[in-house]
């Protein structure tokens, strides 16, 4: 599995090379964002979890390939995973990843956009929490490595290069498997270029 994201990452490196390089005439933004995480899963459609809260921070490089539309490859650190509340009894599965998407995104107006775009994520770390005997510890639940789906997302960015955005994750990957449970994520952004 590291060896495939492995070379999903090396791939998306060289297309984002090749994509400046012939857009280098184009403007072009690099900066840093971070912002708040409401991390849930759906198990097997049936509904999502209680969410865990947490953040988001890391680089992006946008690409302007026309006047109102642009490519922004990111690469990110989030906390995620979900919560289950059951009277007093809690279990919090805590999954840290790093994610990289891919937005394309259109400017309808000067300071106003919409992204979607695909996105793969590593899991880098997880834990389990119990509270009030909610499962035995000695229970571990081990999730799958690499996850990936689809962003749609939202938000206004101004002439200095400070953004704020709004986006969710729709998680398409199996997170375990033993079932059908897929991470769903709302980010709340800031941004600004350097």
């Amino acid at each position: 599995m590291k060896t495939k994201f492995f070379l999903l990452a090396v791939c998306f490196a060289h297309f984002t090379a090749l994509f400046a390089q012939e857009t280098s005439n184009e403007k072009s933004n690099v900066g840093i964002k971070g912002g708040y995480n409401l991390a849930a899963v759906n198990f097997d459609g049936d509904g999502e979890t209680d969410q865990r809260h947490g953040f988001h921070i890391g680089l992006y490089g946008e690409s302007f390939v026309s006047d109102n539309f642009a490519i922004q490859p990111e690469i990110m650190f989030s906390q995620q995973g979900y919560v289950i509340n059951n009277g007093n009894e809690k279990f919090t599965q805590k999954l840290n990843y790093i994610n990289i998407p891919l937005m394309f995104k259109a400017y309808p107006a000067d300071n106003f956009f919409l992204e979607v775009g695909p996105q793969v994520g590593l899991a880098v770390t997880h834990k389990e929490e119990y509270s009030n005997g909610f499962l035995s510890s000695n229970n571990e639940y081990d999730p799958k490595k690499f996850d990936w789906g689809m962003n749609f997302g939202t938000g206004i960015k101004s002439n200095s290069g400070l953004s704020i955005g709004v986006r969710y994750h729709l998680g398409l990957g199996d997170l375990y498997e033993q079932s059908k449970a897929f991470n769903r994520v709302w980010q709340f952004s800031l941004g600004i270029d350097f």
